[in-house]
């Protein structure tokens, strides 16, 4: 008990079997030789065990899954005052479950081959985000394709975060992003004839003040030249749009303005009540979603970072619908690849995991994660060992897709 209990200064570290004598030198080379112990081994059991000595029966054995729980139990008890309680146990609950394989991937297509590097168009000014950061003023009466890049509108409101990574993905894949605000369109200064694309960005439009997106939605719908622009813009055949997080809950509110794009959700609280930021897996399903091509089946790791990412339908039968018509695009996951339906893999508490919708001929897609965050390898917080060697995620596809779509 004395050496289980000691409250003297150390650290524990664990080397391979083939290195404990290399390790054991290095220190009594620096005078520290007494004061290196064995304490233990990993076991095949998913187990923790306390022996008195090599060969003795323990005297102590629990199962990892009771000792975490043990462990977080407090957090556990605070979550579930503060938080919804539901989730707070569902998220409990999942400490026991060894068996979770946590994240996992599968990706059905080519992508960002070792040492893929793109082919960067020639340039006036800074890469650095979209076209009018860069000082040079765009011309917003330019054809509809320069030198092969396709003008992409990245469609910004007051509290709008994430035009800079959204501007990255489309130009990474050969778009060319320009940054316009909503003041642009009501001030004329850009109209959205001049664009072959529109994507809605991420953040906190109005500071979420008015609902998620709400606001933003409004300004288009109440003001009758902004909503024959976005009208003309979406009735066009050649036009794509993507709404990501707060454009995602944004475009979902414009649905009467979008030919297809019947039966719709609103995005409410999470279930958690929390504000949820996070890695998540999705499912790339069978749809009609033109930027999503090709990349049926895969299971993908994702940010999500929303306080409203719940899809509420106004009829619950739509779900059903929007399922078979092929209209539903992605939804989350669990470790062993199932449609999620509790805390925290499913992030928002969106039925059947749902968090990705187009529109019926596909032009439009919206979805709650970030897939724009995480175009290169090294932006994920986890990836597979065999990604480490790739400069650009599967998720670059989409971009990619999009500029297939305008070309």
């Amino acid at each position: 008990l004395p050496a289980l209990f000691s409250e003297e200064i150390g650290v524990l570290i664990q080397v391979g079997a083939a290195d404990v004598e290399r390790v054991r030198q290095e220190f009594a080379a620096h005078g520290l030789g007494e004061c290196v112990h064995d304490v233990g081994f990993p076991v095949e059991a998913d187990a923790f065990e306390v022996c008195l000595g090599d060969g003795e029966d323990p005297i102590y054995r629990e199962d990892l899954g009771v000792l975490e729980q043990a462990w977080s139990e407090l957090s556990y008890r605070m979550a579930d005052q503060r938080d919804d309680p539901d989730c707070a146990r569902e998220e409990y609950e999942t400490l026991a479950d060894r068996a979770d394989p946590g994240l996992t991937c599968r990706v059905p297509f080519e992508f960002g081959a070792p040492g893929h590097a793109r082919d960067e168009p020639e340039s006036t000014g800074d890469t650095g985000g979209p076209e009018r950061t860069r000082g040079v003023p765009f011309d917003f009466g330019a054809p509809a394709v320069v030198d092969g890049r396709p003008p992409v509108a990245i469609l910004r409101e007051q509290g709008v975060n994430g035009q800079v990574e959204m501007a990255a993905a489309f130009d990474a894949a050969g778009c060319r992003s320009v940054d316009v605000t909503m003041t642009d369109l009501l001030a004329g200064r850009a109209d959205l004839a001049d664009f072959a694309g529109l994507a809605a960005c991420g953040g906190f439009s109005y500071g979420d003040v008015l609902g998620a997106g709400a606001g933003w939605a409004r300004t288009i719908l109440f003001h009758d030249g902004l909503r024959r622009m976005f009208e003309t813009f979406f009735a066009r055949g050649e036009t794509f749009a993507l709404g990501v997080c707060n454009g995602c809950q944004m475009l979902s509110l414009l649905r009467e303005l979008i030919p297809g794009a019947e039966g719709w959700p609103r995005f409410t609280h999470n279930r958690s009540g929390q504000f949820e930021a996070r890695l998540s897996a999705v499912e790339i399903l069978e749809s009609t979603s033109v930027l999503l091509r090709g990349m049926e089946g895969a299971r993908l790791p994702v940010p999500v970072a929303h306080g409203e990412g719940r899809a509420e339908f106004d009829d619950p039968a739509d779900l059903a619908r929007l399922i078979a018509a092929g209209r539903v695009s992605a939804r989350f996951v669990d470790g062993r690849g199932a449609m999620a339906a509790a805390y925290p893999a499913n992030p928002n508490g969106s039925p059947e995991g749902v968090t990705a919708l187009s529109s019926a001929d596909g032009r439009v897609t919206i979805m709650m994660p970030h897939p724009e965050r995480v175009f290169r390898v090294v932006q994920l917080s986890w990836r597979p060992p065999e990604w480490e060697d790739r400069e650009f995620s599967p998720w670059l596809k989409m971009f990619d897709n999009a500029k297939e779509f305008t070309t």
